[in-house]
């Protein structure tokens, strides 16, 4: 039997049994649903090309069957296009999806889209209808503007352009923190004046490196793929900014401080005054001192940043002894393969 909860509901006689047959009363399941949980019991085909919200969903993962709660997600997933379940409603759908503990794929795949189109939720009539509209919310006022400002690090001011920070930031003077309105008008009118160090990273230049495309091209040459193998795929890797020269500081050091010790790294720069991005990647690590060997590390060029066409990347030559000297480790040098 697939399904724990029919095991526990028959051998425990958590079911009504009149003449020979068990009764199992699913008052929220509906039969249409049901006659599709059976279908799969019992003759391991579903059909889901009509499926509706995530009504099967929460059905299959309350008589817990874990095969078809992996495969409907899967089926979302693939298929969200036909669905657009997210962008129906998409406070209700993370509320439910965040719920259940086994949609986990469901869950990071929304957060993803959600990443990708912000606009989703936050042009969504229920993000601040919600909660916040709502004249019967049981939180005091003072609470509200609490929380809210716990908000106020998570946004990167420094990526708001001087228009925009005139006239849409500062305006709120009164109630954003002193010292980020000190800073960030030093910023702006004070020349060559950096932002200040504790700083969270600027998500423009993830967007413009690190969009969904390019990272499925990243993986697809870390893995010695086709470069288009993961373009309808979930990549495998999780790509996290460990350091930024013009945040972080463009020398050596603070290079090492952040990356060494930390694994395989991806290294991009966009050279000045033009729209190219060059790159390599490193399987191993930079710390040490000397040269390490590897014959998995490689070179990039796009000649168009925007362009994820005009990539070309480069593998060492196995058949010479360059794989020896693949990379490069020195306390007084940046990345170097």
């Amino acid at each position: 039997m697939l399904s724990q909860y029919f095991r526990s509901a028959f051998c425990n006689e958590w079911a009504d049994k009149i003449d020979g047959s068990f009764i199992l009363r699913k008052p929220n399941i509906s039969s249409h649903l049901f006659d599709i949980i059976l279908r799969f019991i019992y003759c391991r085909n579903v059909e889901l090309k009509n499926l509706q919200g995530l009504n099967l969903l929460i059905a299959v993962d309350e008589l817990n069957l874990q095969q078809l709660i992996s495969h409907i997600q899967e089926y979302l997933i693939n298929h969200q296009t036909e669905f657009l379940f997210l962008y129906q409603n998409p406070t209700n759908i993370l509320e439910i999806v965040y719920h259940y503990e086994k949609f986990t794929n469901l869950w990071n795949f929304c957060l993803e889209i959600i990443c990708e189109e912000p606009e989703i939720l936050f042009n969504s009539d229920n993000f601040t209808n919600l909660l916040l509209k709502r004249d019967d919310l049981n939180m005091n006022e003072i609470e509200i503007e609490k929380s809210l400002h716990r908000f106020i690090p998570l946004i990167r001011f420094y990526d708001i352009t001087p228009t925009d920070c005139f006239y849409k930031v500062y305006c709120y003077k009164e109630i954003l923190p002193q010292d980020l309105i000190h800073n960030l008008l030093e910023f702006y009118i004070v020349p060559n004046m950096k932002p200040k160090s504790n700083v969270a990273p600027s998500r423009k230049d993830q967007k413009i490196i690190f969009n969904s495309d390019r990272v499925a091209l990243f993986a697809s040459w870390i893995d010695k793929k086709d470069s288009s193998y993961y373009n309808n795929k979930k990549p495998p890797y999780e790509f996290k900014l460990l350091h930024n020269s013009s945040r972080n500081g463009f020398n050596a050091a603070s290079f090492h401080k952040n990356c060494d010790n930390k694994g395989a790294t991806i290294w991009v720069a966009i050279i000045q005054g033009s729209t190219q991005l060059i790159g390599g990647y490193n399987p191993r690590d930079w710390s040490g001192k000397g040269s390490k060997d590897t014959t998995n590390s490689f070179l990039f060029n796009f000649t168009d940043v925007n362009n994820i066409f005009s990539a070309k990347f480069g593998l060492l030559n196995n058949q010479s002894d360059q794989w020896q000297l693949a990379i490069h480790c020195y306390s007084n040098e940046g990345p170097s393969i």
